[in-house]
């Protein structure tokens, strides 16, 4: 067996599954971003944050439109400013994260993986993204809780992504910045990353075999953080 067949053959991972937000983009519509959006259009965070909290769930779950959502959160009274234009400022917000994409686009295709998403999203941010930064040319399938109903942490959209991935958990590899979120996919089997920079998550990956060709990119600029990325191989009891 050559070099590149045995890299191609790694440990028995078939599927990768990512996070979108924190793993391969900016959030879609955290909280910085919030504190950001009421600081230019002049809102009380506060206020906000509590309508967002009694209903992003909701829209996040696919079960409410990103016009009833700003509705219910930002235009349940007169505004100087359009939803029109509040909109186009949420979206202006994605930006990808380093070389990220292409990291993983790269990894995917020395190994011949499948590319999953599993990430909590409205449906009109996940789309907006979803074509602004060609994402389909990564990731296969979208595991997105506005698709199909279930949010992150429920097991139910892991175990979803493992349906339709058609892999056993310990044949997957699971990427997320969120520990929670890691800890429910580990209790599943699923062998996961906590994402916290590149470099170390590319490390972890290679102790699944999942090795890109050429140097480890320890030292690349641009990365304001230096963490640990832990890595669980734990399978799922019975």
């Amino acid at each position: 067996m050559t070099w590149v067949e045995n890299m191609k053959k790694s440990l028995d991972v078939d599927v990768l599954f990512l996070d979108i937000g924190g793993v391969l983009l900016t959030n879609g519509w955290d909280r910085a971003m919030r504190q950001r959006a009421a600081e230019k259009f002049g809102l009380d965070l506060e206020e906000m944050n509590e309508r967002h909290n009694l209903t992003f769930d909701t829209y996040e779950r696919g079960l409410l439109g990103l016009d009833e959502y700003l509705r219910r959160v930002v235009f349940y009274q007169d505004r100087a400013f359009t939803p029109e234009q509040f909109k186009a400022y949420m979206f202006s917000q994605s930006q990808p994260i380093d070389d990220n994409i292409e990291v993983f686009k790269a990894i995917a295709k020395a190994h011949d993986l499948k590319v999953g998403a599993i990430n909590n999203e409205g449906r009109e941010l996940a789309m907006y993204r979803i074509q602004k930064f060609h994402l389909t040319e990564l990731i296969e399938f979208f595991i997105t809780s506005s698709f199909v109903h279930f949010r992150k942490p429920d097991a139910d959209i892991f175990r979803l992504a493992l349906d339709i991935a058609q892999v056993p958990p310990q044949r997957a590899a699971y990427i997320e910045d969120r520990l929670m979120f890691v800890e429910v996919a580990q209790s599943l089997g699923i062998r996961s990353i906590h994402h916290k920079d590149l470099d170390e998550t590319r490390r972890a990956l290679e102790n699944m075999g999942l090795r890109l060709p050429g140097p480890t990119g320890a030292g690349r600029a641009g990365h304001a953080r230096r963490s640990k990325a832990k890595v669980s191989f734990r399978t799922a009891g019975h």
